[in-house]
Formats: structure tokens, sequence, C-alpha cells
């Protein structure tokens, strides 16, 4: 299975939302998310990562804020509060959910 950014786009455009779903297997879903200005997320269920497609700015992940750009990658715990701000007009990231309800257990400090 492949799925390119340009296509990812192309389906994003299509559902005329900030987010769609572009592949699920088992735990693992893969989305591609594109916010208007405003980042409106609510914390998930599930361990979340970011890896950033295009654009930058400023991710926050509980009282942690830190400068993103292209290439980046963002990890957000299940059930923490995290968003974007500040972010540029061509922002748009993979978002990969995974694991567990309520998240996996660490076993190495997280940074």
């Amino acid at each position: 299975m492949k799925i390119t950014s340009e296509e990812a786009l192309k389906r994003l455009s299509r559902s005329q939302q900030t987010f769609t779903k572009l592949f699920q297997h088992g735990s693992l879903l893969i989305e591609i998310y594109k916010p208007h200005k405003v980042d409106l997320q609510e914390p998930h269920d599930q361990d979340e990562v970011y890896i950033i497609i295009s654009g930058s700015g400023t991710f926050v992940r509980g009282t942690q804020r830190t400068s993103f750009t292209e290439g980046d990658l963002l990890f957000a715990p299940a059930g923490q509060s995290h968003y974007f701000e500040d972010f540029t007009d061509d922002f748009r990231t993979w978002v990969i959910f995974y694991g567990p309800k309520g998240g996996e257990s660490s076993t190495t400090p997280s940074s």
C-alpha cells in the first residue's frame, strides 16, 4: 500500500473537512490533517504521532510549547491536551494514532 501526500491532500479536499482517514489496520489509524486558521482538536483516546508535511508553527502539548517545521515528528500521549497554533497557511500533517485506548505505558522517559 502506498499513499502519497498529494493523493492524501486530494482525498482531504474531497471530504471538505479539516482531516480525513486514509488507512486503518488494527489499532493503527492514519489521517491527514489541515486545520484552517485555528486548531480546535480535543485530546484523543490513543497515543498520537504527527509528521509535518508542510508549513511551520508552534505545537502546544500540556504546558510545553515547541516550534515545528516540515519533516518534524511530534508526539502526543493519549488524553493529553495538545494543539497547533500560529501555523502557516500551508500547514499540513500526517496523523498516526496507535495502541490501546488510554495509551501505551512508557518504559523510557519521554521528552
